[in-house]
Protein backbone atom coordinates (compact mmCIF):
# COMPACT_ATOMS: atom_id res chain seq x y z
CA UNK A 1 0.00 0.00 0.00
CA UNK A 2 1.09 3.40 -0.91
CA UNK A 3 -0.42 6.72 0.90
CA UNK A 4 -0.32 9.94 -0.75
CA UNK A 5 -0.60 13.44 1.16
CA UNK A 6 -0.77 16.59 -1.52
CA UNK A 7 -0.23 20.09 -0.20
CA UNK A 8 0.36 23.58 -1.72
CA UNK A 9 -3.02 24.32 -2.91
CA UNK A 10 -4.31 27.74 -2.59
CA UNK A 11 -6.07 31.13 -4.27
CA UNK A 12 -4.08 32.78 -6.48
CA UNK A 13 -5.01 35.45 -9.26
CA UNK A 14 -4.66 35.15 -12.93
CA UNK A 15 -1.01 34.92 -14.13
CA UNK A 16 0.47 33.35 -10.85
CA UNK A 17 1.93 31.05 -9.42
CA UNK A 18 1.64 27.42 -6.91
CA UNK A 19 3.55 24.64 -6.27
CA UNK A 20 2.12 21.35 -5.13
CA UNK A 21 3.80 18.61 -3.19
CA UNK A 22 2.75 14.96 -3.51
CA UNK A 23 4.43 13.18 -0.59
CA UNK A 24 3.88 9.48 -0.87
CA UNK A 25 4.64 6.87 2.42
CA UNK A 26 4.17 3.02 3.01
CA UNK A 27 5.47 0.77 0.33
CA UNK A 28 7.59 3.00 -1.49
CA UNK A 29 10.45 1.09 -2.20
CA UNK A 30 8.67 -0.29 -5.44
CA UNK A 31 9.07 1.31 -9.01
CA UNK A 32 5.90 3.66 -9.32
CA UNK A 33 4.90 6.17 -12.19
CA UNK A 34 3.37 9.33 -10.41
CA UNK A 35 1.42 11.78 -11.94
CA UNK A 36 -1.16 14.68 -11.28
CA UNK A 37 -4.89 15.17 -12.22
CA UNK A 38 -7.31 17.63 -11.88
CA UNK A 39 -11.03 17.75 -11.69
CA UNK A 40 -12.95 20.71 -11.81
CA UNK A 41 -16.95 21.09 -10.98
CA UNK A 42 -18.74 19.10 -13.15
CA UNK A 43 -16.01 17.73 -15.20
CA UNK A 44 -14.36 14.63 -15.29
CA UNK A 45 -10.81 14.25 -13.80
CA UNK A 46 -8.31 15.20 -16.64
CA UNK A 47 -4.75 14.09 -16.81
CA UNK A 48 -2.36 17.33 -15.71
CA UNK A 49 1.57 15.52 -15.79
CA UNK A 50 3.21 12.56 -15.08
CA UNK A 51 6.60 11.36 -14.12
CA UNK A 52 8.01 8.35 -15.42
CA UNK A 53 9.65 5.77 -13.13
CA UNK A 54 11.94 4.18 -16.14
CA UNK A 55 13.74 6.20 -17.72
CA UNK A 56 12.78 9.50 -15.37
CA UNK A 57 10.63 11.09 -18.56
CA UNK A 58 7.98 13.06 -18.12
CA UNK A 59 4.81 14.06 -19.72
CA UNK A 60 2.12 17.26 -19.57
CA UNK A 61 -1.14 17.74 -21.26
CA UNK A 62 -1.39 20.49 -23.90
CA UNK A 63 -3.44 22.43 -21.91
CA UNK A 64 -0.47 22.96 -19.44
CA UNK A 65 2.47 22.53 -21.59
CA UNK A 66 4.77 25.34 -20.76
CA UNK A 67 3.08 26.09 -17.72
CA UNK A 68 3.19 23.41 -15.42
CA UNK A 69 6.37 21.62 -14.74
CA UNK A 70 6.05 18.06 -12.76
CA UNK A 71 9.36 17.01 -11.15
CA UNK A 72 10.25 14.14 -8.42
CA UNK A 73 12.61 13.83 -5.92
CA UNK A 74 12.51 9.94 -5.07
CA UNK A 75 14.93 10.04 -1.98
CA UNK A 76 11.95 12.13 -0.63
CA UNK A 77 9.47 9.85 -2.41
CA UNK A 78 7.65 13.23 -3.52
CA UNK A 79 6.52 14.63 -6.53
CA UNK A 80 5.89 18.17 -7.34
CA UNK A 81 3.67 20.40 -9.78
CA UNK A 82 5.34 23.78 -10.31
CA UNK A 83 2.42 25.37 -11.53
CA UNK A 84 2.97 28.92 -13.57
CA UNK A 85 1.12 31.62 -15.13
CA UNK A 86 -2.33 30.39 -13.97
CA UNK A 87 -5.19 30.99 -15.54
CA UNK A 88 -9.28 30.97 -14.14
CA UNK A 89 -9.52 27.48 -16.01
CA UNK A 90 -7.11 26.11 -13.73
CA UNK A 91 -9.65 26.24 -10.75
CA UNK A 92 -9.83 22.53 -9.82
CA UNK A 93 -9.26 20.09 -7.17
CA UNK A 94 -5.66 18.86 -8.03
CA UNK A 95 -5.05 14.91 -7.19
CA UNK A 96 -1.80 13.43 -6.83
CA UNK A 97 -1.89 9.55 -7.94
CA UNK A 98 0.77 6.40 -8.25
CA UNK A 99 0.78 3.07 -9.62
CA UNK A 100 3.40 0.43 -10.87
CA UNK A 101 5.69 1.38 -13.75
CA UNK A 102 5.57 -2.08 -15.10
CA UNK A 103 1.43 -1.55 -15.34
CA UNK A 104 1.33 1.83 -16.85
CA UNK A 105 3.57 1.75 -19.63
CA UNK A 106 2.27 4.49 -22.00
CA UNK A 107 -1.43 4.75 -20.53
CA UNK A 108 0.42 6.76 -18.26
CA UNK A 109 -2.21 9.63 -19.09
CA UNK A 110 -5.43 7.28 -17.96
CA UNK A 111 -6.84 7.49 -15.09
CA UNK A 112 -7.30 3.98 -14.58
CA UNK A 113 -4.11 3.00 -14.63
CA UNK A 114 -3.25 4.75 -10.86
CA UNK A 115 -3.98 2.42 -8.30
CA UNK A 116 -3.32 5.15 -5.44
CA UNK A 117 -4.81 8.63 -4.39
CA UNK A 118 -4.70 11.57 -2.85
CA UNK A 119 -7.28 13.46 -1.03
CA UNK A 120 -6.70 16.46 -3.72
CA UNK A 121 -5.90 20.12 -2.51
CA UNK A 122 -8.31 22.35 -4.01
CA UNK A 123 -6.36 25.27 -6.50
CA UNK A 124 -8.40 28.54 -7.59
CA UNK A 125 -7.57 30.75 -9.84
CA UNK A 126 -8.85 34.10 -9.59
CA UNK A 127 -9.54 36.66 -13.21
Amino acid sequence: QVQLAESGGGLVQAGGSLRLSCAASGRTSSAYDMAWFRQAPGKERDFVAASRWIGGRTYSADSVKGRFTISRDNDKNTVYLQMDSLKPEDTAIYYCAAGPASVIGSNYYSSEKYNYWGQGTQVTVSA
